[in-house]
C-alpha cells in the first residue's frame, strides 16, 4: 500500500491564493529614436522652465529686499539730511542769541549770508571782476559803522547837540528829537536836489515828492541814529550792513566790467569750429566737386 503525501492535484481552475498581489507588468512598449529624442527634448525644457521659474522667484525675493533697503537707506539719508539742516539753521540761531543777545540777529545775519554768497557765485560764474575792491569797501564800512553803533557815537552826538539847542526837552527824548529833526531837513534838501536833477515828473512834481520821500526818510533815519545800541547790537547792524555793501558793490562794479563777448567765447567751441572749417576747405582743394574735363 503507498502512503499517502497529502494535498490536491493541480487544479487549472483553482483561484490565485492571494488576490492582493499585483499581476505581473506587461512587456514595456519599446520606442522609436524620435518618440526618445522628443522625451529627452520635453524633459530638457521642462528642466530648463523649471529653472527659469525658480530664478524668477528668487529675483522676485532679491528685488523685495533691494527695495526694502534703498527705502530704509533713503529714510536714513533723509534723517541725516535732517539734522543737518537742523544743527546749520540751529546753530545760526544759537550763535545769533549767544553773541549778539538775540535769535533774530542770527536769522538776519544768516540770510543775508546766504543772499551774499549765492550773488557771489552767481557773479564768479560769469567772472566778474571787483570782489577785492568790493571786499574792501565792505570791511572799512563795517569797521567804521562797529566804532560808531558800538560805541554809540551818534547818541552822544545827538545829546549833546539837543543840549545846546534844546535844554527845555527832557534829556531822555532830547537825542531822539534832535536827530530826527536835523537829519529830515538834510533828507528834505538831498531830496529837492534828486528831484529838480532827475525831474521824472516835472521839476515841480518831482521837487515836491523828493523834499516829501526825504523828510520821511530823515526822520526815520535820524531816529534810527539816535538810538544807544550798544557793543552787541552795533556790531550786529555793522555786519549787517557790510554784507548788503559788499554785494551792492561788487554787482555794481560788475555791470560795468563785464564783457559780453568776452563771456559768450568761454562757451563757445570757437577754435574747434575753425579747425573744422579749415579742414573742410582743405579737403575741397583736395577733392574738388563738379564734372572733371
Amino acid at each position: 500500500m503507498q502512503p499517502h503525501c497529502g494535498g490536491r492535484p493541480l487544479d487549472a481552475d483553482r483561484p490565485d491564493p492571494d488576490p492582493a498581489r499585483p499581476s505581473p507588468d506587461p512587456e514595456p512598449e519599446v520606442r522609436g529614436l524620435f518618440a526618445q529624442l522628443r522625451a529627452t527634448r520635453d524633459a530638457a525644457i521642462a528642466m530648463v522652465r523649471a529653472h527659469i521659474n525658480l530664478a524668477k522667484a528668487e529675483m522676485r525675493e532679491i528685488g523685495g529686499e533691494i527695495g526694502r533697503a534703498v527705502g530704509l537707506a533713503l529714510v536714513a539719508l533723509g534723517c541725516l539730511t535732517l539734522m543737518l539742516l537742523l544743527l546749520f539753521v540751529g546753530g545760526i540761531l544759537f550763535l545769533g542769541e549767544w553773541i549778539f543777545g538775540s535769535i533774530g540777529w542770527g536769522l538776519l545775519l544768516g540770510c543775508e549770508a546766504l543772499l551774499v554768497i549765492a550773488a557771489s557765485a552767481l557773479l564768479a560764474a560769469v567772472r566778474a571782476d571787483g570782489a577785492k575792491r568790493a571786499a574792501i569797501t565792505a570791511g572799512i564800512t563795517g569797521l567804521v559803522l562797529a566804532v560808531v553803533f558800538g560805541a554809540s557815537l551818534t547818541n552822544l552826538l545827538w545829546m549833546a547837540v539837543g543840549a545846546a539847542l534844546l535844554p527845555g526837552v527832557e534829556a531822555g527824548v532830547r537825542p531822539l528829537v534832535i536827530g530826527s529833526l536835523i537829519v529830515a531837513v538834510i533828507g528834505a534838501v538831498a531830496g529837492l536836489v534828486a528831484g529838480a536833477k532827475f525831474a521824472p515828473f516835472g521839476r515841480a512834481k518831482s521837487g515836491a515828492a523828493g523834499v516829501a520821500i526825504g523828510l520821511a526818510a530823515g526822520a526815520v533815519l535820524g531816529a534810527f541814529t539816535a538810538t544807544a545800541f550798544g557793543p552787541r547790537v552795533g556790531i550786529a547792524l555793522a555786519l549787517a550792513v557790510m554784507l548788503l555793501v559788499f554785494a551792492a558793490t561788487w554787482g555794481a562794479l560788475a555791470r560795468t566790467r563785464i564783457d559780453i563777448d568776452e563771456l559768450k567765447k568761454r562757451f563757445i567751441p570757437q577754435a574747434t569750429i575753425d579747425t573744422t572749417r579749415e579742414t573742410i576747405e582743405w579737403a575741397k582743394t583736395q577733392n574738388p566737386l563738379g564734372p572733371r574735363s
